[in-house]
């Protein structure tokens, strides 16, 4: 074999697993409970690279009830995984947060949102890049959006940050449920290559610098 075609099989497959973009692996995984009734909880909508680890993130925020993976920010009606991953559709991976306003506030979810990841990082999240993976803060009224955009302003003007952050600020028109095999994917596959390589540690720096905020069973 040349060294060349060995280097470009090594190199496919660590990517595979380091990647959010894997295809379904196990068809018997069995659904989450989100059927479960959430009318009396508060919704928010982000988007900021794989949506396997920002689910896993925001539900172990105290104040946060459950997070739903999905597709948000695109044109294209009922997206799937694999229309997503081309990166034509327009939409970005993301979840639908259910929270408690009474116990955490917009604010402080936005504070979860841009701590969990690299703010300005364009069209991506480590590893997993395209226009799918982007970050963007949606909007459901006009009072989120002027939070999203001042909390934006302080982070610019904090001195933090070398780039300008990246994130989209959108308004939020359709959000689609993932297929069920994303939800809860950490919890189910919690020795995939990924999610051992990337999702777990980038949940573990978050909870390491914001540990007020995690729920004591939900620490990584």
């Amino acid at each position: 074999m040349k060294p060349v075609t060995f280097l470009f099989i090594i190199a496919t497959l660590m990517a595979a697993f380091t990647s959010c973009a894997q295809k379904k692996q196990n068809s018997l995984i069995q659904a989450a409970d989100k059927n479960q009734d959430l009318s009396k909880y508060s919704k928010a909508y982000f988007a900021a690279g794989c949506f396997w680890h920002e689910e896993a993130l925001f539900e172990s925020v105290k104040g946060v009830k459950e997070a739903v993976s999905g597709y948000a920010g695109g044109t294209t009606q009922n997206p799937t995984y694999e229309s997503v991953e081309t990166g034509n559709t327009g939409h970005a991976e993301s979840v639908e947060v259910f929270y408690d306003p009474l116990q955490i506030s917009y604010e402080t979810l936005l504070k979860v949102y841009f701590g969990g990841q690299n703010p300005t990082q364009v069209n991506g999240q480590g590893p997993d890049e395209g226009t799918q993976y982007r970050s963007i803060a949606f909007y459901t009224n006009d009072t989120e959006k002027k939070d999203i955009e001042n909390y934006i302003k302080q982070m610019q003007a904090s001195g933090k940050y070398n780039a300008p952050i990246a994130a989209q600020v959108m308004p939020l028109k359709k959000f689609w449920v993932a297929e069920i095999y994303h939800q809860d994917y950490i919890a189910k596959n919690p020795d995939g290559g990924y999610v051992q390589t990337v999702s777990i540690p980038e949940i573990k720096k978050f909870q390491k610098e914001y540990p007020q905020l995690i729920k004591p069973d939900h620490r990584f």
